[in-house]
């Protein structure tokens, strides 16, 4: 079946000399692999420069659902970036966010909101001038709640658990749970009273009001750390990424 779809390029990989496999989270069909032919013809439909990291195209391809790779006819560029690929800063956060996508997404199925919410925050993020060194942050706290764990910051969320130390205090975030308890979880995956009562805060940020957010480079280390975590705990064999060491050199403080 013939599919017309847009899709954001999340990784590609060497298949051959002639040939790679690219990663595409497409807005029809979901995560789906890519066997792509780059010819050497510069009149080419389908070039290499377009599979860049997060790129938004618009795609034609042969669908088949039981095939672990699908074809691709032709692709073009949807949505042009101005500064994404090309400022360093911009580019760090970007190669950081293909390969944590890439992760993320790898079993979801078709979502549209969950694409639409990935298509605007990347175009906003490229347009942005100013203030972006939170950007990372918002943008995968927010994407919790597409991907079903959004943090439960209620205090009357988490369980009591018998045989766990009551605490004296509005409560801790169980990572493991996503919910914030007022007893300490028998697991170690969990936050200090400080840490958890800054969650609250956190979950108000926005692209919109995040340079409001003044936080220092430790701070920010501090967060993707503990989002990471999160992320492992809530989505299936999420490694560690060869990009983090990167990104947390790169992004400064505010």
């Amino acid at each position: 079946m013939l599919e017309k779809t847009q899709g954001i390029v999340l990784r590609t990989l060497k298949y051959n000399d002639e040939s790679v496999i690219v990663d595409i989270y497409t807005a029809n069909n979901g995560s789906q692999g890519f066997i792509v032919r780059l010819p050497r013809s510069r009149k080419s439909p389908v070039r290499s420069i377009l599979l860049r990291p997060l790129s938004i195209l618009n795609l034609e391809y042969d669908y088949r659902p039981h095939r672990s790779l699908q074809f691709l006819r032709n692709m073009q560029v949807a949505e042009p970036y101005h500064s994404l690929p090309y400022e360093p800063m911009k580019e760090a956060v970007g190669l950081f966010l293909s390969e944590f996508l890439y992760y993320a997404l790898k079993n979801e199925e078709r979502n549209p909101p969950l694409f639409q919410y990935l298509k605007n925050g990347l175009l906003w993020f490229d347009e942005a001038q100013r203030a972006v060194a939170n950007f990372h942050l918002v943008f995968l706290i927010r994407l919790t709640r597409f991907l079903g764990f959004w943090p439960d910051i209620d205090p009357q969320a988490g369980p009591s658990r018998q045989g766990a130390a009551r605490v004296r205090h509005p409560g801790v975030f169980d990572l493991r749970e996503g919910v914030m308890s007022d007893v300490v979880p028998l697991h170690s995956a969990w936050l200090s009273p400080e840490e958890s009562a800054l969650a609250p805060l956190l979950l108000r940020m926005d692209f919109h009001t995040m340079h409001l957010f003044r936080l220092n480079r430790e701070q920010r280390r501090r967060i993707l750390d503990v989002l990471t975590e999160y992320y492992r705990l809530h989505v299936p064999e999420f490694p560690e990424l060869k990009s983090l060491d990167i990104l947390r050199e790169v992004v400064g403080g505010s």
